[in-house]
């Protein structure tokens, strides 16, 4: 009878316990990176977001109730650095995709909390609903209260926040879809500076 050496043997041994180690934990791996709960993923925000995303701060976007594809379009997107931040896009590279999709879910579930305490000029304010029932309704409709548009919030978002959106996609810095970058155009050449100053005002109100 053929005997094996000693070290082939423990070489062998070795392998079949890596094997089945690595195909235990390919079994047990968990939905996401971390294992966390929806839940968990989403409080990781709140120090900057808020409690549901409800946020309290000027330039931070409310979360609390937006749409699930949105929120997981948005992140994917500051991960990939398509959207300027300042901070956003470092803390998108620390997530999966699988992790966004739990994020959006719990958001997408919260109930959306308007910012309170902005002031409006209501004349710009009045301009500012005529040109957003001729430019952004389509897309942004029931004055962008809807999450059903897959699309982010406007009416009743902080008017900081959205103004530094839209000078991103007014400079091209962050690009904007075909159709929103015609009628962009449009309203422009049309109103000018002004009105977008006056959708500021009514998205504000």
């Amino acid at each position: 009878m053929k005997k094996f050496p000693f070290e082939a043997i423990v070489t062998a041994s070795l392998l079949i316990v890596l094997s089945q180690s690595a195909f235990a934990e390919k079994k047990a791996k968990p939905k996401t990176m971390s294992g966390a709960s929806a839940t968990m993923i989403a409080n990781t925000c709140a120090g900057c977001h808020g409690t549901y995303g409800a946020s309290n701060g000027p330039s931070i976007p409310i979360l609390g109730g937006m749409s699930a594809v949105y929120l997981v379009e948005m992140m994917e997107a500051f991960k990939a650095d398509d959207i300027p931040s300042t901070i956003m896009g470092r803390l998108a590279k620390g997530y999966t995709t699988e992790e966004f999709e739990r994020m959006g879910e719990y958001f997408a579930k919260q109930k959306f909390v308007a910012a309170t305490g902005q002031k409006s000029d209501i004349k710009k304010a009045k301009k500012g609903a005529k040109i957003h029932d001729k430019y952004c309704e389509k897309c942004h409709s029931e004055q962008g209260t809807l999450a059903y548009d897959d699309s982010g919030f406007l009416k009743g978002q902080w008017k900081s926040y959205l103004s530094a959106q839209l000078k991103d996609f007014h400079s091209k810095d962050r690009q904007a879809s075909k159709k929103m970058a015609k009628k962009m155009k449009k309203m422009l050449k049309k109103e000018g500076s002004a009105g977008l100053e006056a959708l500021l005002e009514f998205y504000s109100k």
